[in-house]
């Protein structure tokens, strides 16, 4: 939260916002302005764990959207080429930054992207935490037992805009109460719980009331870091020793 609002406490010291997160200790290596150079970065990190051979895995997010971009399948190629161990995950939510995947895409079936290059792919109901839990297991153990890369497809939905500055008016208000009513990952993970015996709703209102303080907690850590001060402007932007 703290690098969502450019404070320096951030993991990029509030200099990265929401497209630029990165921790090295937490081997989580950020986005990128450009749509879709996170793809080939992904890979590239895939190959450096294989060069390694510390059985690591690649997981690499893009979108609906990014999915039609060159480099991605620049990247397809060398990942089978090599057979790396990279997961590609497509969160497909059907309207990338606002237009519809049928008016954007010849192939809409985004997990069949990969099927030129030997890539298998599978569609996996992304408004489902099993069904995404389980996907993902499958796929983390087809790329780690040296079968290379492999792609999954998540249908999934944004119920507001993409930005503050998209009021979203590709689509009806219907579609959106149908989706939210019937398909929320949330409601329907609760749902299971309760029917499964699993927990209970007091249980639940305790777990609800935890996170609720791990967020707060987070948002005041967020308020109380200070924003970076000018003499920040131009560090970091150059590794050490490359001038």
């Amino acid at each position: 939260m703290a690098e969502l609002t450019g404070r320096v406490g951030g993991y990029s010291r509030g200099k990265g916002g929401s497209m630029h997160m990165f921790s090295v200790e937490k081997n989580f290596y950020g986005g990128h302005g450009i749509v879709g150079a996170q793809v080939p970065l992904g890979t590239g990190l895939a190959f450096a764990d294989k060069y390694k051979g510390d059985d690591s895995v690649s997981l690499t997010f893009f979108g609906d959207g990014a999915a039609n971009q060159g480099q991605v399948y620049e990247s397809f190629n060398m990942a089978k080429l090599w057979d790396l161990p990279v997961v590609f995950v497509i969160e497909n939510n059907q309207y990338a930054m606002g237009t519809s995947i049928e008016r954007s895409s010849s192939e809409t079936h985004l997990y069949k992207r990969g099927a030129s290059f030997g890539i298998p792919g599978e569609e996996v109901d992304g408004m489902d935490v099993l069904a995404v839990r389980d996907a993902g297991r499958r796929a983390v153990k087809h790329a780690r037992s040296g079968k290379g890369p492999m792609i999954l497809e998540m249908k999934t939905y944004r119920y507001r805009g993409h930005s503050m500055s998209d009021p979203a008016k590709y689509r009806t208000r219907e579609e959106v109460n149908e989706v939210r009513q019937h398909h929320d990952p949330i409601d329907h993970a609760k749902a299971r719980i309760l029917d499964e015996g699993w927990a209970d709703e007091a249980a639940l209102k305790v777990v609800d009331k935890e996170v609720r303080a791990i967020v707060a907690d987070a948002a005041d850590f967020a308020q109380g870091s200070p924003e970076p001060d000018v003499s920040e402007l131009l560090t970091d932007v150059l590794a050490p020793g490359s001038v």
